[in-house]
């Protein structure tokens, strides 16, 4: 994983896009917690992330940035409601990271297949895989 100023923007962003519908429901508040645990971000560093940005970090790798489009779209899915501008917000993220429109378009709509919304990870790789062949 990377430095530690890219997990404080990693954090960052998916706290941004939870409240892209200008709340931040306790499920989406433990999964941002469990995910700051992950990163190895303290509770007190968290807490501040909350109520301050951390500068954006652009992640280096493609697959650093499909990992941070599964995080974000785990996030989008852990309250069980998705809206079309949570959708929308997603798709632009997907496509300011650099990644396939057709791919995130693709993930968006298999997405619906699994249970709770939620693409395994191996699903998800082998949609990115195929769009970068």
């Amino acid at each position: 994983m990377g430095t530690y100023k890219e997990k404080l923007s990693i954090l960052s962003e998916m706290i941004a896009f939870a409240r892209v519908d200008y709340t931040l429901k306790d499920s989406e508040y433990q999964f941002l917690r469990g995910v700051a645990s992950n990163l190895g971000i303290d509770e007190m560093t968290f807490e501040k992330l909350l109520n301050q940005k951390s500068p954006k970090v652009t992640l280096k790798s493609q697959a650093e940035r499909i990992v941070q489009f599964h995080r974000l779209l785990l996030l989008m899915n852990v309250d069980q409601e998705q809206h079309q501008k949570e959708i929308n917000t997603l798709y632009n993220i997907g496509l300011t990271m650099g990644l396939p429109p057709s791919a995130i378009g693709q993930v968006l709509e298999v997405m619906h297949k699994y249970p709770d919304k939620v693409v395994p990870a191996e699903v998800l790789i082998n949609i990115f895989k195929a769009h970068y062949n």
